[in-house]
């Protein structure tokens, strides 16, 4: 299986309604050599500014960034050339992550390469310490930083280590 750890950066809660600014994928493998990052031209006028700030970028910087049909065809691409077989969306939040992703696969290619699930690692590592009140972000060896690769990566940082040192059965 080729798990792909994803995290996005958008200016409101919701697809459609706002848009998806950036995000970041890695192929979730011990070198974590291979990412792809999107920076997409905002699809709607509204947006909320303290949103966008999180993503380092103002609007007229968002206002050049790539056309969302380009930016999602090349990250299809890029996931059939990186995976082996069907790849699997993990992420930290993936209720937000995956909407946005699942919904721009559809808007603007018709299909999501990724199906219809998607897993969460932050009720993943819960689960593995048997407790709901944890958190896993103490794993994380890449500074959290809000570019979407960076925070891809040490996602995927984290999920190495409960492969390494937890021992999650996982076939990478």
């Amino acid at each position: 299986m080729a798990y792909i750890m994803v995290d996005i950066e958008s200016d409101g809660p919701i697809p459609g309604d706002y848009s998806m600014i950036s995000f970041g994928a890695v192929l979730v493998q011990d070198s974590l050599k291979e990412t792809f990052y999107g920076r997409l031209k905002p699809i709607s006028e509204n947006y909320i500014p303290e949103a966008l700030a999180v993503s380092g970028h103002t609007r007229e910087e968002t206002l050049n960034f790539d056309d969302p049909a380009k930016v999602m065809s090349d990250f299809a691409a890029w996931l059939k050339r990186v995976c082996r077989d069907k790849p699997h969306f993990i992420s930290d939040n993936n209720g937000f992550d995956w909407m946005f992703v699942c919904w721009y696969f559809h808007h603007f290619t018709g299909d999501n390469p990724f199906g219809f699930s998607s897993q969460n690692l932050g009720s993943l590592y819960k689960g593995m310490v048997k407790d709901m009140f944890q958190n896993f972000k103490h794993l994380r060896q890449t500074s959290h930083t809000h570019h979407p690769v960076d925070d891809a990566k040490g996602n995927a940082e984290a999920l190495l280590t409960l492969k390494h040192e937890y021992g999650l059965k996982i076939k990478l």
